[in-house]
């Protein structure tokens, strides 16, 4: 897929390295097709990372996906450069009147706070009531799935006795369902965690879909919405040493954490970690693009195209 992003975005070096085809502004203007619209409201604290991580993820369908990133008013980032974030990043206040076909909301370092208690609380209401309306379909991933479960559906997190961190052993719950196409009945995707929804309130409210799980992470997947509100429990997009980089920050603050589980060979964080989730986070994201994005939304995101489908180009 090709990801248009501004000509100057740092990690667009990278991504291209990587192989990953990446498009420029000038080149995206003089093709005669609408790219996909995603927005990206990026509430981690290392932002480029995450960038890195999603614009990775969205790479592996030929829809041409333009991204925009989208930045909060009332919570001022403390670990990544304010030039950066006021170059690359918009305000919720700047897109509010624009429509996206997929809209991402990520995790947040703030889930052992109640909800309320969250500075941009008010904020991220507004936004999650707001992609309603404005987006075809909403991915929200950990702490950010939580946050739209409770919003949406008024299903509170709770705290678990320990921090759940590692990569974990799921099922396939509903293989029919287009979200798992492809995936095997059995995958690994990791969990980096204090708290969790609990599975029987999610399983008992019938508004949700669980369409995986795990017995030691709980539920992973789950959709409302006929797919416009889907929610990620873990954290498919990271990458092989996301895992390692927060296990040896936490080792260096003191926090005396947990070795990772299932993620060093032989349990020993000198060893390499293993990479053993990226073909199903790919698929994840490739069937949330194709099959509830791409294939629900209208061509015309501002026409009067009242059936649902997405139109061809005439």
């Amino acid at each position: 897929m090709p990801i248009r992003v501004q000509n100057d975005l740092p990690v667009k070096e990278i991504l291209e390295q990587e192989n990953i085809f990446v498009m420029d502004e000038y080149r995206a203007a003089h093709q005669d097709i609408r790219p996909l619209s995603i927005g990206l409201l990026n509430l981690m604290p290392l932002k480029e990372d995450t960038e890195l991580q999603i614009l990775r993820s969205l790479s592996n369908t030929p829809i041409q996906v333009d991204v925009t990133f989208v930045r909060m008013t009332s919570h001022v980032s403390k670990n990544t450069s304010t030039s950066h974030i006021y170059k690359f990043y918009e305000p919720f206040e700047n897109i509010r009147d624009k429509r996206f076909d997929g809209f991402i909301i990520t995790g947040a370092p703030v889930e052992q706070m109640p909800f309320e208690e969250v500075d941009y609380w008010e904020e991220l209401k507004k936004i999650m009531e707001w992609t309603k309306t404005n987006v075809t379909s909403t991915l929200h991933l950990c702490w950010g799935a939580q946050a739209g479960i409770y919003y949406h559906y008024g299903i509170d997190k709770t705290p678990l006795p320990k921090k759940l961190s590692g990569v974990y052993r799921h099922r396939v719950r509903n293989r029919k369902n287009p979200l798992v196409r492809g995936f095997d009945d059995v995958f690994m995707a990791p969990h980096s965690r204090h708290t969790e929804v609990p599975r029987e309130l999610l399983e008992a409210d019938g508004r949700i879909t669980v369409l995986a799980d795990s017995r030691r992470a709980g539920v992973f997947l789950c959709m409302a919405e006929e797919g416009r509100q889907i929610f990620v429990m873990g954290h498919p997009e990271y990458d092989r040493m996301t895992l390692d980089l927060e296990y040896k920050r936490d080792m260096e603050r003191g926090l005396n954490p947990q070795i990772p589980e299932n993620y060093y060979p032989d349990d020993d964080p000198d060893n390499k970690p293993l990479l053993t989730w990226r073909s199903h986070a790919n698929n994840l994201y490739t069937n949330w693009v194709n099959y509830y994005v791409y294939q629900e939304t209208p061509y015309d995101l501002y026409g009067e195209n009242k059936n649902g489908g997405r139109q061809n180009k005439k």
